[in-house]
């Protein structure tokens, strides 16, 4: 089976790259060319040209995918949604999808960068039967594990959801940990030490935690992504009328991180939109906190 891959951003391109290196039939397109098509694919110029049995879409939000999805023909096509959008959205591109001819498994992935390069992605599935049978064997080249969430299109995005409440008051948390740390003049290597000889450490703390302590956030999650799945997050729940507080105010933190120039930073950066709020002997400086030693 041949397979198209559109998106190769961030995610895209290590998902695509596993596939290329595990002999795929693979056909590519991104709307900008960083140099970074797989080894052994095929880039083509347009969606309309990649002719593929199986079309994944890796791409940048809900605009993204309308302004490709009117150039793709879904007729006899399995098309998966492997990003991230309200769940509402997958449902409407599924019945798009369908009454054209085509067949919709949406995919999400629980993961960031890391753990698309090593092929240790989570993958939620649901929609078609048959075509979740068809996108298997390609999931477990990109994925570790694939958690079934049903027929129905938009219940795996909710799950996702679900899990990124977790993870992003889990390391806005860590990041304020490392902000009161700080605060108190404390050793932001010993508090890692610390947090990694523990029963809280995890795979994304040590990750994030490493980040915190060399000040180095090339991107894993980017701001800007983790702000736009915090968002739908806080819709969904606004939806079902149910209280967030904690992403409410993760949404504000991640906003303003944005907005000082961090956007594309990875989301451990979140620790500058605490700091814009930190205090030093009781009070700001010049409307942002110091660390002793370094600058903000």
């Amino acid at each position: 089976m041949t397979v198209g891959f559109l998106g190769l951003g961030v995610m895209g391109t290590p998902m695509a790259t596993n596939l290329a290196k595990a002999g795929t039939d693979l056909i590519v397109w991104s709307r900008t060319d960083r140099g970074n098509t797989p080894p052994g694919a095929l880039r083509v110029a347009t969606p309309g040209d990649v002719r593929a049995e199986l079309l994944i879409l890796m791409l940048a939000g809900e605009s993204a995918i309308d302004e490709v999805m009117p150039r793709v023909d879904p007729r006899g096509r399995l098309i998966v949604h492997m990003g991230t959008t309200s769940p509402e959205f997958s449902a409407r591109l599924a019945t798009r999808v369908e009454n054209q001819g085509g067949r919709y498994v949406e995919a999400p992935v629980s993961g960031s960068r890391g753990p698309a390069e090593a092929g240790e992605l989570v993958a939620m599935v649901a929609g078609d039967e048959d075509g979740k049978a068809a996108l298997a064997p390609h999931l477990g080249v990109m994925c570790r594990q694939v958690v079934d969430c049903g027929a129905e299109p938009g219940s795996a995005l909710l799950m996702k959801l679900a899990v990124n409440t977790f993870l992003i008051s889990m390391v806005t948390g860590l990041a304020e940990a490392f902000h009161f740390a700080d605060a108190y003049g404390l050793d932001r290597d010993l508090l890692r030490q610390v947090l990694d000889a523990g029963p809280m450490a995890s795979t994304v703390s040590r990750v994030k935690a490493g980040k915190l302590v060399s000040e180095d956030f090339a991107v894993q999650a980017s701001i800007r992504d983790v702000l736009m799945n915090n968002e739908l997050i806080v819709a969904a729940a606004r939806k079902r009328e149910i209280a967030s507080p904690l992403l409410d105010v993760c949404r504000d933190l991640y906003a303003e991180t944005a907005a000082l120039g961090h956007a594309e930073s990875d989301m451990a950066a979140v620790i500058h939109g605490l700091e814009r709020h930190g205090l030093e002997n009781g009070r700001t400086v010049n409307g942002a906190f110091t660390r002793t030693g370094k600058g903000s």
